[in-house]
């Protein structure tokens, strides 16, 4: 780590529900870091998923840093994606952000780097300790653009007093987990809380039958499309989609998945209204956070098909943060993304978003909830998120509209991936 300075005394940290460019720096002052008028804060910005785990980095840095000045703002996904742009392009941009692995929406770094708004990370300490795993998604033409802070993975989080309720166990296929529909009907529950209404939440239950019926079956799938040798359409998507809509009109999910946000289905699930949700691991400490004191929560891999030893699980680089390439703080901000990338920081941030570390390390202690994720990782049983893969925004925008219509009766899953296909060639 760089050379300590002295910062201002009185620490802000100013969270907001929308990203703003007022979100503005401390007062310069003598005896800070004098970087260009910004004084010794840094701006600092990331999706409100991950709120508690920027917040437990904020503290982790005070630790040996009492005098650091923060600012700070949160917002969802799709809001923060389009304010993030609209900063970077006007100037007004936080110093550090998070930022997407990958490719894939309008936050990822192989759609930010090329236009200049990212600073090369390349030559930070930390960079050679990445994993050969998630490395690909954290470059763009060589360069390192993030330090990833976390493994994500994507399955079944279920309320473990929920299932007990009902008398079901994880189900390990694809029958025995519509059978397990069925029982928690019967029961008066619902097996998957569904929140479609927010827009990114579609993605995720087709990515967990994605990773097995694609993926798993055509592991260089993602290189195929690349090469022009097959298309959605042509692909075991469309079996993906079918299930995704088996699975609802089955009864797995909420009644009204295009009426229930994403808020919605975690206090389902925190209530014990419903079973569990697909979801990604992050949303865990939120569900930990809603539900009453001693509620303990599982996770199993979603089957696809009716062989147990076929399943795969979504499992890729999660929270990562940039620098702005046109910071006004760069000694600060390059001083706090090393400090992103020391086990410390690594750990709170994994802890407090219920993930596991992006650069594994020897002092981690996995939540026992998680440890299907480290299980899958180390069996090499994991497939990268599909969008990082996907070679621009528009696939993942069409995809989250597409499959709304699809649950709303507008559209077919051919009709779903026709679109995807004009989206991917559209890059």
């Amino acid at each position: 780590m760089s050379t300590r300075k002295r910062f201002l005394a009185t620490v802000v940290v100013a969270a907001s529900v929308a990203l703003t460019a007022a979100c503005a720096g401390g007062t310069n002052a003598a005896g800070d870091n004098g970087d260009d008028g910004n004084g010794g804060t840094i701006k600092l910005s990331s999706v409100a998923s991950d709120k508690v785990g920027a917040e437990a980095l904020i503290a982790a840095f005070r630790k040996t840093h009492p005098d650091a000045n923060f600012t700070t703002s949160y917002a969802d996904t799709d809001q923060y994606q389009g304010t993030l742009r609209t900063q970077l392009a006007s100037g007004t941009a936080p110093d550090v952000f998070f930022a997407w692995p990958g490719n894939g929406n309008p936050g990822a770094i192989e759609v930010l780097a090329p236009t200049g708004y990212l600073m090369d990370l390349s030559d930070r300490p930390w960079v050679k300790d990445i994993p050969s795993g998630i490395k690909p998604v954290t470059v763009v033409d060589g360069k390192t653009y993030v330090v990833p802070e976390t493994f994500a993975g994507i399955g079944a989080l279920y309320n473990k007093k929920a299932m007990t309720d009902i008398g079901g166990q994880e189900p390990t296929t694809y029958t025995g987990m519509l059978a397990l529909c069925d029982t928690a009907k019967a029961k008066g529950k619902v097996l998957f809380a569904l929140g479609n209404q927010t827009n990114w939440v579609t993605q995720l239950a087709d990515y967990a039958l994605a990773s097995t019926l694609v993926y798993g079956k055509t592991p260089d799938f993602a290189q195929q499309m690349t090469d022009g040798k097959t298309t959605f359409a042509k692909s075991e998507w469309k079996a993906t989609l079918d299930k995704y809509l088996e699975m609802n009109k089955r009864g797995c999910f909420s009644a009204n998945p295009l009426g229930t946000s994403v808020e919605n289905a975690i206090s389902q699930v925190a209530g014990g209204k419903a079973v569990g949700m697909i979801y990604v691991t992050s949303g865990l400490n939120q569900l930990q956070s809603e539900a009453p004191k001693g509620t303990e929560f599982g996770m199993f891999a979603v089957p696809a098909t009716d062989n147990a030893s076929d399943t795969q699980l979504p499992g890729a680089a999660g929270g990562s943060y940039a620098v702005n390439a046109k910071t006004k703080n760069k000694k600060l901000a390059l001083e706090f993304i090393d400090f992103l990338g020391t086990p410390e920081a690594i750990n709170a941030y994994a802890t407090a978003t219920g993930n596991l570390p992006g650069i594994p390390n020897d002092q981690f202690k996995v939540d026992p909830a998680l440890q299907p994720l480290l299980d899958a990782q180390k069996a090499g049983k994991t497939v990268p998120f599909m969008d990082q893969l996907w070679p621009n925004p528009k696939v993942q925008n069409v995809h989250f509209a597409a499959i709304q219509d699809m649950f709303a009766g507008k559209t077919s899953p051919d009709q779903v991936l026709t679109r995807m296909d004009e989206a991917y060639k559209a890059g």
